[in-house]
């Protein structure tokens, strides 16, 4: 017959063998829990005038959602792919794009 401390030492060693089994699936659903929220997060649109009360600096970094054509509009400068020669296709632009801006001089006036 088994001796009353090894069944307790059995006994013993199950329980915490659940216990590490249920930390480590309630660690794992906290973990996606807060992966899926942070993702959530970060994909808020952009609201109200943001792009639009950009300055139009000499030196301009593209935003979500621009294109050439808003910026030439926004910045008053019909130029901007000449004066940047590293934009082969002025399909092809990009968030975090950095392009010379030279505004008009009415622009500047108005400001």
């Amino acid at each position: 017959m088994a001796s009353s401390s090894s069944i307790t030492i059995r006994a013993s060693a199950g329980i915490a063998d659940r216990v590490s089994w249920y930390c480590a699936i309630v660690l794992l659903a906290l973990i996606l829990l807060g992966s899926i929220r942070e993702s959530s997060l970060a994909d808020d649109p952009v609201r109200g005038n943001y792009l639009s009360d950009r300055p139009c600096d000499e030196i301009y970094v593209v935003g979500e959602g621009e294109t050439l054509h808003t910026i030439s509009d926004k910045c008053n400068d019909p130029f901007i792919v000449e004066r940047n020669p590293h934009i082969q296709d002025p399909d092809d632009v990009f968030p975090g794009l950095v392009i010379k801006i030279i505004p008009s001089q009415a622009r500047k006036l108005l400001r």
